[in-house]
Formats: structure tokens, C-alpha cells, sequence
């Protein structure tokens, strides 16, 4: 009891009441990839931000590498108001609003330049894009950059599309699989969070990921060679329940509006020395990095031809508005 009492003496001394700060508010994100990601720590910086200049009111509680939800899960628990938010490959909402997939049409956005333009909020591009995405229920409040697409293989490169004939190919949009399909491989649509699994049993031959992506799963542990074919821009959202969102006061909105837009320049203007470092440490584990030729690239691009019609006929008004204008970038 003595020692009790001199335990409260000493908490009574130095102004501890013994109560902990609640938040007055909680938001749960859910994340396919590991808190190491670029993506991960591009939550990190936000939370951060959230909690300091909400002073605490404002928790963000990060579940990442899939905890509660794989990357083909979110959409639905967004929508549906089962978690508050979330990170989402933007192809994931291709159900939804097919038009999306402009961003994974084959080298249509192939440079950093056409990729900043495509991205910008008032771009024509993106903008329609978050406003039919708005109709599943999310609110999108920022985009997470993750790079060029490239592919994986073992024994050697990918040299064109005839490295692919007989191939099972891992993607990750409807797209892609598309590519996959003209240019004569099988596609499998395969969570990122699978995707070593699938490498290592060999469930797939050849895979298609971001540079980023290899680096934070380890990949080379399963893959041997990287070929540079950057035929899509990846790119993924962070999700908010669009009604949680509308309950929330306007102090608490321009605090998460705010820190979402510092959060998306930062990962954005960081993405090129993000992949830069990716491959260095690719090839310091072992990884063979290949560029295709001209050559190569121009059989690549003939092979891409037929997905374009695809697109086009099956997306509607919203996919000729979008394509036509990442056309003009």
C-alpha cells in the first residue's frame, strides 16, 4: 500500500491524472502492401500529419500487407461503409467504372510528363475518373504514384511479345490481361499480395508488378531478371466512405484534405528516385535488369493495337473522353 501511495504522490507531482487522450475520431485505412512501401510510408506521413494538427482528436489506425482486406476486397468495404478508408489499385474499381483502365492502356502514358498531366486533379483524365468513382460509394481524396509497369521472369528476359507465346502471365488489370492475350500469353489476375507465392510454386511464369513493388516483396527472392517494358502507369487511390465523409465536420475535413494533398505531391515528386532505388537494390540481390530494344518496343507496340479497340468498345462515353484526351498529352 505504501508503495501505492507513493505512486500516486509522485503522478499527483508531476500532473498525471492517469487519463488517457481519446480521439475524438478514428479512421481505419486498410493497405495491400507492407508499412516498408513507399505507399505504407506515404500513410505514415499522413497519419502523422492528421494526428499532429488535430491534436491528437484525429487517430489513424494503418492495417497493412492485407490484414483485413486484399487490394480486390476494398472497394466493396469502402463503399459499403465496413472500414472507413482504404488503398486500392485504381484497376480495381474497373467493375465499377471500366474507364479506369485508360491508365493501363499499353504505352499510352508512357513518360513521366503525359503520366503528371493524366494525374492532375483537374485533369480530364483524372477528374471524371473520381467523380464515377464517387458513385461506388468512395470518395477518392488522393492518388498514390507506384510507377512504371515492368515484368519478371526467370532464366532471362522477356524479348518481345514472342517471349510470352505458352507463358502464364501474372497481372493485375483487365487490361493487361488484354496486352497479355495479343501478344500470345496466358493471363492470370493475381493480388499483389499473392503474387510471391505465385512466383515461388510457380502458379505463373512471368509476372508484371511495379519496380517499387519488387523491392518491398522481395521479389528477387522468387524472380531473376527484370525486363523494363513500362507499358503502364500504375497508380493507386486512397478511399474514403463517401457517407462516413459527409458526417464529418469541416475543421476535420480540411485537416485530412490537406495532409491527403501533401501526402500525394510527396509520394508523387519522390516516385523517380523511389524506383531508381529499387532497381539498385534489384541488382544488388541478384536481379538481371534488361531494356528492350527498338526493336522489341516497336513489336511490343504492334501487339498493344488490338486493346485499344477493346477499350474503347467496351467503356462506353467515359472511355472515349479519357483515352482521347491521355491521346493529346
Amino acid at each position: 500500500m505504501k508503495k501505492f501511495a507513493l505512486a500516486a504522490a509522485l503522478m499527483t507531482a508531476v500532473g498525471f491524472s492517469g487519463a488517457v487522450h481519446a480521439a475524438d475520431l478514428t479512421l481505419r485505412i486498410s493497405l495491400q502492401l507492407p508499412m516498408k512501401s513507399h505507399l505504407g510510408q506515404n500513410l505514415l506521413m499522413f497519419k502523422n500529419e492528421v494526428e499532429e494538427k488535430s491534436n491528437g482528436d484525429i487517430e489513424v489506425q494503418i492495417y497493412d500487407s492485407a490484414q483485413l482486406y486484399k487490394d480486390k476486397e476494398v472497394p466493396a468495404a469502402v463503399g459499403s461503409g465496413a472500414i472507413e478508408m482504404g488503398v486500392a489499385s485504381l484497376t480495381r474499381y474497373v467493375g465499377d467504372v471500366p474507364a479506369v483502365d485508360v491508365f493501363y492502356q499499353p504505352f499510352l502514358l508512357d513518360t513521366e510528363e503525359k503520366v503528371r498531366k493524366a494525374v492532375a486533379p483537374d485533369s480530364p483524365v483524372r477528374a471524371p475518373l473520381d467523380a464515377a468513382i464517387a458513385d461506388t460509394g468512395a470518395t477518392v481524396l488522393w492518388w498514390q504514384a507506384y510507377g512504371g509497369s515492368i515484368m519478371l521472369s526467370n532464366g532471362g528476359p522477356i524479348k518481345g511479345p514472342d517471349g510470352l507465346k505458352g507463358q502464364k502471365v501474372r497481372v493485375f488489370s483487365k487490361t493487361q490481361g488484354d496486352f497479355i492475350s495479343a501478344a500470345g500469353g496466358a493471363p492470370t489476375l493475381i493480388s499483389g499480395s499473392e503474387q510471391y507465392i505465385a512466383y515461388q510454386r510457380g502458379t505463373v511464369d512471368v509476372g508484371m508488378t511495379g519496380m517499387s513493388g519488387v523491392k518491398s516483396r522481395q521479389l528477387w527472392e522468387v524472380m531473376d531478371t527484370v525486363t523494363t517494358t513500362n507499358d503502364a502507369d500504375i497508380e493507386f487511390i486512397v478511399v474514403v466512405n463517401t457517407e462516413f465523409w459527409n458526417g464529418l465536420t469541416e475543421e476535420q475535413r480540411e485537416i485530412i484534405s490537406t495532409a491527403a494533398v501533401n501526402a500525394e505531391n510527396d509520394v508523387r515528386d519522390r516516385m523517380s528516385a523511389i524506383e531508381a532505388a529499387a532497381f539498385d537494390e534489384a541488382k544488388a540481390n541478384g536481379m538481371t535488369i534488361y531494356h528492350p530494344t527498338e526493336e522489341e518496343m516497336a513489336a511490343w507496340r504492334e501487339a498493344a493495337k488490338p486493346v485499344y479497340e477493346a477499350f474503347l468498345a467496351h467503356t462506353g462515353d467515359l472511355g472515349k473522353q479519357v483515352f482521347e484526351a491521355a491521346q493529346k498529352f
